[in-house]
């Protein structure tokens, strides 16, 4: 069961196959033709279970190359995933403060506004009461500004009383008042006081945009009256839109504000957008996951707030002891080199690795391998010769 599990191995790595299944031919052919010669060391036969001794044809055939572990720069890929956000300033939730009905509105989903463009059209009898209102205070004001005023030359002479000038002195301020609030209503529907007059009185009102954006949401319809707590519609400005990543607190610490990142969606993976690390969150989540956000380098008008994206963070490079990744074998879950102990013979030691990229793979315990010759051309070859000896 081991050879044949090992024959799997050997073909699910696709290494230097055509070598390993001729020297295993010959291994067989020799067995099934005569006894093996215990008394000759160089026969292929094992003297621990870690430990291949290959004959003169053996090693030949197998090519073996060697090689020593070395320090190189390595980097590592971080996988995480996210959703695209865009912060509460850049986005707007449109109301009418005053309530009415929906005349008009061309908005959809998805459709390009620009600042001060006219997006909805309100009707209400409140606007002509409230438009009433101004130009009455405003006319009032006007006789109480004068009343005022006489009052105040006739008391300087002492022809009227303090308490007559006083009272007009109030009555004035009081209309003042009125008419100062009145105006701000006025502004909060988009009236322009100043040009109000008793002849362009209107029932309806439009509502302007206040950003260049996109209409995220429409949330009422042509005739609906909707209160002052209501939302007509969302726009969302994307010049600030960004990927907000999660990532485990495991991972935090090989990220930091300013490093680069790409970002891609499942339904177009090969489409890669830039990004840079700006904010790292202070809070962990109740999975242990803390929210890290990234700014787009260039902002694609495909992506909208809510999407879904994968991100691939390119973790800052570190040297480290490595050997090219064909000196690597695994077997029964675990990893293995071969090294040389000497001429033919070689010794399989489990290995510790790291990031693989290059062609080459991290070693965590370089410590016993630092003076070794290690096998990196022809491992799975000594692997089969190895546990095909057990066998026997």
């Amino acid at each position: 069961m081991k050879v044949l599990s090992l024959l799997i191995i050997l073909l699910l790595n696709n290494r230097e196959m055509y070598k390993v299944l001729y020297i295993a031919i010959l291994i067989f052919l020799s067995a099934c033709s005569s006894e093996p010669d215990t008394s000759n060391p160089v026969s292929g036969a094992t003297e621990t279970e870690n430990i291949v001794v290959l004959s003169e044809a053996q090693n030949k055939s197998a090519g073996i190359k060697f090689s020593t572990i070395e320090q190189r720069s390595i980097s590592s890929i971080l996988k995480v995933n996210g959703i695209i956000d865009v912060p509460p300033q850049n986005m707007v939730s449109v109301s009418m403060p005053l309530g009415g009905y929906l005349k008009t509105t061309k908005l959809l989903p998805g459709m390009h506004i620009a600042k001060g463009e006219v997006i909805a059209t309100m009707e209400d009898q409140l606007y002509i009461q409230l438009q009433q209102e101004y130009l009455t205070a405003k006319s009032k004001l006007q006789f109480a500004e004068a009343e005022y005023e006489r009052q105040k030359e006739l008391n300087q002479t002492k022809a009227s009383s303090d308490k007559v000038y006083q009272q007009a002195l109030m009555e004035y301020k009081n209309h003042k008042i009125a008419l100062s609030a009145l105006t701000e209503k006025l502004k909060l529907i988009n009236i322009t006081p100043e040009n109000l007059t008793e002849s362009n009185l209107s029932k309806n009102i439009n509502i302007y945009s206040s950003i260049d954006g996109f209409v995220s949401k429409v949330n009422v319809n042509i005739g609906k009256y909707v209160n002052p707590s209501d939302i007509l519609f969302e726009l969302v400005n994307p010049d600030d839109i960004h990927l907000n990543m999660k990532v485990y607190e495991k991972d935090l610490g090989k990220l930091s504000v300013g490093q680069k990142l790409v970002a891609y969606t499942n339904d177009q993976p090969e489409l890669r957008h830039p990004c840079e690390i700006i904010l790292i969150s202070k809070n962990v989540n109740n999975d242990r996951s803390i929210e890290v956000h990234c700014h787009f380098m260039d902002y694609d008008k495909a992506l909208i707030p809510g999407m879904y994206m994968n991100a691939e963070v390119e973790i800052l490079s570190k040297n480290t002891y490595s050997i090219q990744e064909d000196a690597v074998v695994n077997f029964e879950a675990k990893k293995f080199l071969f090294v040389q102990i000497a001429d033919k013979k070689f010794e399989m030691i489990p290995v510790e690795t790291g990031t693989s990229e290059g062609g080459f793979t991290e070693i965590l315990n370089p410590e016993e391998l630092q003076t070794k010759n290690i096998v990196v051309k022809g491992a799975y070859t000594l692997l089969m010769v190895l546990k095909n000896k057990e066998e026997e």
